[in-house]
């Protein structure tokens, strides 16, 4: 009896991600890829852009969130990536999620910019540098307009 073997496009490690970064994936549980990662991971990868659509809970995070730690070169200490939500509860879950795929490399900095907190303390912080600026549009404008945060080195925007 000749048995087949199928090798599932769905796993993570068929695509060219480190291997660190496969490793924290498999740490965290996630072994394929949901339906919105298998179709935008692979584009992400390759530079193109992407718009994307899916449900509460279906791994948009990790479906744009690798595809800008892949790109991210941590010894530049610029903004390299800007992600806007439309709330400061999602900011927060985003910047929350984006930190646990971003522990597969050491001293990534990932910031969260959200109205209904001080300035002062957010400008500090962006004073010492970050890689990822996740944030609120109202935030995000008020620093620009103080000139306190630099968008020129961002590759990836969401």
């Amino acid at each position: 009896m000749n048995k087949e073997v199928f090798m599932s496009t769905k796993l993570f490690s068929n695509l060219p991600l480190e291997k660190a970064m496969i490793d924290n994936l498999d740490s965290m549980g996630y072994a394929e890829m949901t339906a919105i990662q298998e179709q935008s991971l692979p584009l992400t990868l390759a530079g193109e852009d992407v718009i994307a659509k899916a449900k509460t809970g279906s791994g948009k995070t990790a479906a744009f969130g690798l595809g800008m730690l892949h790109k991210l070169d941590v010894k530049k200490w610029k903004i390299q990536g800007l992600i806007m939500c439309p709330t400061r509860e999602l900011a927060d879950q985003v910047a929350n999620e984006l930190r646990k795929l971003a522990r597969f490399k050491h001293n990534i900095k990932i910031l969260t910019l959200c109205g209904g907190m001080p300035l002062t303390p957010q400008r500090i912080s962006l004073e010492h540098g970050a890689h990822i600026i996740v944030g609120t549009p109202g935030r995000i404008q008020d620093h620009i307009g103080k000139e306190t945060l630099d968008l020129s080195h961002v590759n990836t925007l969401i």
